[in-house]
């Protein structure tokens, strides 16, 4: 039996893009090497899909559960029985519906542990809404799935990370729902990951402040002295190494986040913007916190483009070895902390000796 890694992935919405990246990403057999891809969606669908864009020598391996995947192919789990009717650049109940079917069954599975992580493909946030689906999004609906306390959404490419305290919110939502006890836990949950996930030994966080020049000293807004400064304080003083508050847009504008390993922005365009103009196309939405691993790329589900064959497949590659990657780390950690109890005695070397290696 194989032990590479086992990647789900739901396909989103049937009349987006999402199955033109996964199709061209899979059609690239050197994945093969890396990971095991398994897709919940349904063949009739997928052949929709691979007939509009032309795409002629791909075929689907179709098994019944991940026990059955074949290590060297794209495999394919059908998550419903009826046919579906795809309208490409449409969104409306159909899309949906089926990319909640195929959702529901790859967080089935990879909460049982039959998949080792899950990628999701674009959902349109507004009709997949339902009686067994009413959350913001991805991240809020795995949370749940996950029984996590908080989770973060964390936007990850080669160049800059970027994780926010408020999500999927109105912007006047926002001040209200910025607390010190958020901030340090979302520092927390930043800072575990970097080091779990990411093999950083002391990471070093930027933190935004909410208005406009961080305040300026409380003349445009009070919540930077009043919240975002003691919650820096707090978690530096429980170990995590975090600055600020500083401007936003003096920041991105100077570069000054190379200087960091991540960001901490207050609501979600403060932090998407600027990561969206920096890498998008290379970029991977991960959730950080879950009990599990799950990656996403960084667009939406490109109506305009649907079906046109020109949807770039960057960042949903990049999601999948993202998703490779932290599995990895993972594992490896598992393993060192088990040898450790084993032989009852100090580790010579550490996860962080070993990094490379995992890289």
């Amino acid at each position: 039996m194989s032990n590479k890694i086992k990647i789900g992935i739901s396909i989103g919405d049937v009349n987006g893009i999402g199955l033109e990246v996964i199709l061209k990403t899979l059609s690239e057999t050197k994945i093969f090497d890396y990971c095991t891809p398994i897709v919940y969606g349904h063949t009739k669908v997928a052949s929709y899909h691979r007939k509009a864009l032309g795409i002629s020598d791909f075929a689907f391996n179709v098994i019944s559960s991940p026990d059955a995947a074949n290590p060297k192919k794209a495999n394919l789990i059908n998550c419903w029985e009826e046919d579906v009717k795809v309208e490409l650049g449409v969104s409306n109940e159909i899309g949906g519906k089926y990319a909640l079917l195929s959702l529901e069954k790859a967080t089935e599975d990879l909460v049982n542990g039959h998949i080792d992580a899950l990628v999701t493909a674009p959902i349109n946030k507004h009709n997949i809404q339902s009686d067994t689906f009413k959350f913001p999004g991805h991240t809020e609906y795995l949370q749940e799935k996950s029984k996590s306390n908080d989770v973060l959404m964390f936007l990850l490419s080669d160049d800059i990370r970027v994780g926010v305290v408020t999500g999927h919110i109105p912007v006047g939502d926002v001040p209200k729902s910025i607390t010190k006890e958020k901030i340090v836990k979302k520092l927390q949950l930043m800072n575990e990951s970097l080091k779990k996930d990411f093999w950083i030994e002391k990471p070093k966080i930027a933190v935004l402040g909410l208005n406009p020049h961080a305040g300026d000293n409380g003349l445009l807004g009070k919540e930077e002295e009043n919240i975002i400064s003691p919650a820096i304080q707090e978690a530096f003083d429980k170990g995590i190494i975090c600055f600020g508050p500083f401007p936003a847009d003096g920041f991105f504008g100077k570069g000054s986040y190379k200087q960091f390993d991540a960001v901490l922005a207050m609501y979600h365009d403060q932090g998407l913007v600027p990561f969206k103009t920096i890498a998008f196309g290379s970029g991977v939405n991960y959730s950080a916190g879950l009990s599990f691993v799950r990656t996403s790329p960084d667009h939406g589900t490109g109506y305009d483009i649907a079906g046109k064959n020109i949807a770039d497949p960057s960042s949903f590659i990049e999601a999948i070895f993202t998703a490779i990657h932290i599995v990895k780390n993972r594992r490896e950690q598992e393993d060192l902390l088990r040898n450790q109890l084993r032989s009852g005695g100090k580790l010579v070397e550490t996860a962080f000796d070993l990094k490379d290696d995992a890289n």
